[in-house]
C-alpha cells in the first residue's frame, strides 16, 4: 500500500504516519505467524511510538485520510484474503489468529469485500477450476 502525502504536513506528522504503518505491519505479521496472540489497539501502538493515543489518531487521520482503525482493518482483510486462498485453515481459525470471534470476522470481511470469507474461498477455487478446464478444452 503506497502512501501519498499532502505537501502541507510537517515532517514530524509524516514520520508519525510512517512509524505507525511500519509498527502496524510488524504487528499484523506477528499475529499472522503466531508471535503474538492479542491484537493491539491504538493505545498499545501509541505506547510503542511514545506518543499520546489521541495525537496518533488525529495525525493518522490528517496525513493518511483514514482512521487508524480503518487502516488496520483494510490491511487485516488483505492478509486474511491471502491466508484464505493459500491455506486450508478453517475460517474460524483464521479469525482467531487475529483475535476475532468468527461471526465478527465474517462481518468485517464482508464489509470490505462484499462477500463472506467462505464464499470468497469457494469463488476463487471455482474460477481456478474453470480456468484449468478451459485450458484443457483448448
Amino acid at each position: 500500500m503506497k502512501n501519498t502525502y499532502v505537501q502541507d504536513f510537517s515532517y514530524r506528522n509524516k514520520q508519525i504516519a510512517e512509524e505507525f504503518l511500519a509498527e502496524l505491519d510488524k504487528h499484523l505479521e506477528d499475529l499472522k505467524t503466531g508471535k503474538v496472540e492479542i491484537s493491539y489497539g491504538i493505545k498499545q501502538i501509541a505506547e510503542l511510538l511514545c506518543i499520546n493515543p489521541n495525537h496518533l489518531s488525529d495525525t493518522i487521520r490528517k496525513v493518511l485520510g483514514k482512521s487508524p482503525c480503518s487502516i488496520f482493518e483494510e490491511k487485516l482483510v488483505e492478509i486474511c484474503k491471502e491466508l484464505i486462498l493459500n491455506s486450508d485453515k478453517p475460517i474460524s481459525e483464521i479469525a482467531q489468529t487475529f483475535s476475532y470471534e468468527p461471526s465478527n470476522f465474517i462481518k468485517l470481511f464482508k464489509r470490505y469485500t462484499g462477500t463472506t470469507p467462505l464464499r470468497f474461498r469457494n469463488q476463487y477455487f471455482l474460477r481456478t477450476i474453470n480456468s484449468q478446464t478451459e485450458k484443457n478444452i483448448i
